[in-house]
């Protein structure tokens, strides 16, 4: 294999570009934007088991040192019920950290590997093995990646009728409060109210950060979304949330300037065709479950890592996609079953309301079990050592 053509520099994008360069090979980012993300996104839970894909591309310092860890998680209902989500033993804490942080990590060691990132680069097109780019450029490759996101260009030049990405009904929108909640540190709070969901958690450095899905009436481009005045979101913000507890007091204490639009939320359905000839996907492209598994990030750099371990033990391509599908769809899909149905929770109508109270303890008691749900999804490491098989 000479030349591996990632699109997208994101995040599965430059995971994927430094384990393939661990594995030897020859990678470029190819990305759509001008500069780099490093001021881009909200703010991301990364599960045990991503910190540990990270370690594997020597990131894993540089993000736990920009995040905040979190050992405790509490739901609210209505502002009437708060109960003590269980917890895994020995996998570790789930860390909050800026989707900023991860990219400025990622970019630094990309730089540090000397792995060449192309700005201004969005792919229109395919002919053979060579890439056709919106300027007019091209691009030889022998493997394309396509790491760019729900609305990946690549997904369709796999499948051209391959499935989109379904918006959810919300946009996320987060914000830093100076009003302090009582809580310790590591505790981070997961709200159901009134009108929408929300979460929050104190600030090691003051105050309290919060984050929303806001229920409305159509999706809107992160562009589209930053048009709005900041000053009419809040107006939104304060109507939707300004009943709930302490919900309110966090958004009416919030100065306008700390206020972030991070864009509308969107779940992948299953998606037939991960891979077509020297083509494939990863990523948000391939899945990208609801924000409720605190997983997306993380399946994504591990799909990122899988890829890279079955292009360098596999020899013939398709051989290697057929192999990386294996290992990870089956896992994805899973997860993205599990948490799809609490997205209509998060806009609940009169009756979904009343019922949420009622229906959320008995789920905790019947279907909650860590080590039965969500102990299979953190407690997976990557042995990166070890070889892949070819799909018999």
């Amino acid at each position: 294999m000479k030349h591996v053509a990632i699109i997208g520099g994101g995040i599965a994008g430059p995971v994927t570009a430094l384990a393939l360069r661990r594995a030897g090979m020859d990678v470029t980012i190819y990305e759509a934007y001008r500069t780099s993300s490093d001021e881009a996104g909200g703010t991301l839970g990364l599960a045990p088991n991503g910190l540990a894909a990270l370690e594997i591309v020597g990131v894993a310092g540089a993000v736990r040192a920009a995040a905040q860890p979190t050992t405790r998680s509490v739901m609210t209902l209505a502002n009437r019920t708060r109960l003590e989500l269980p917890s895994l033993s020995e996998v570790g804490p789930l860390h909050m950290v800026r989707r900023a942080d991860i990219y400025r990590a990622l970019r630094d060691e990309v730089v540090k590997q000397g792995i060449p990132v192309e700005y201004g680069r969005r792919l229109t097109g395919v002919e053979g093995t060579t890439a056709i780019f919106a300027d007019g450029s091209r691009a030889g490759f022998d493997v394309l990646v396509g790491a760019d996101g729900v609305h990946s260009t690549v997904r369709r030049l796999i499948d051209p009728d391959a499935p989109g990405p379904k918006w959810t009904g919300m946009l996320s929108l987060e914000g830093v409060s100076p009003y302090e909640v009582p809580e310790d540190l590591e505790t981070t709070v997961f709200a159901f109210g009134r009108r929408g969901y929300y979460l929050y958690w104190r600030n090691a450095a003051g105050g309290t950060t919060w984050g929303v899905n806001l229920p409305y009436h159509r999706p809107l481009s992160l562009a589209q979304a930053r048009e709005v005045p900041r000053e009419e979101w809040m107006r939104t913000l304060r109507e939707t949330y300004g009943e709930d507890v302490p919900g309110g007091d966090l958004i009416r204490h919030t100065p306008v300037t700390s206020m972030l639009v991070t864009g509308a939320l969107y779940i992948m359905p299953s998606v037939p065709h991960w891979h077509r000839d020297r083509m494939v996907l990863v990523g948000d492209a391939a899945h990208a479950p609801s924000n409720s598994s605190g997983q997306g990030a993380s399946l994504a750099i591990e799909s990122a890592v899988q890829l890279a371990r079955c292009l360098r033990d596999i020899e013939d391509v398709p051989q290697a996609f057929a192999a990386y599908e294996r290992l990870r769809r089956g896992r994805v899909e899973k997860v993205a079953a599990r948490t799809a149905k609490i997205i209509h929770a998060k806009t609940p109508g009169p009756v979904v309301q009343k019922l949420i109270p009622l229906l959320m303890p008995l789920m905790l008691k019947t279907f909650m079990n860590p080590d039965k749900t969500v102990g299979p999804e953190q407690r997976y490491r990557i042995d990166w050592d070890a070889p892949v098989a070819a799909v018999s």
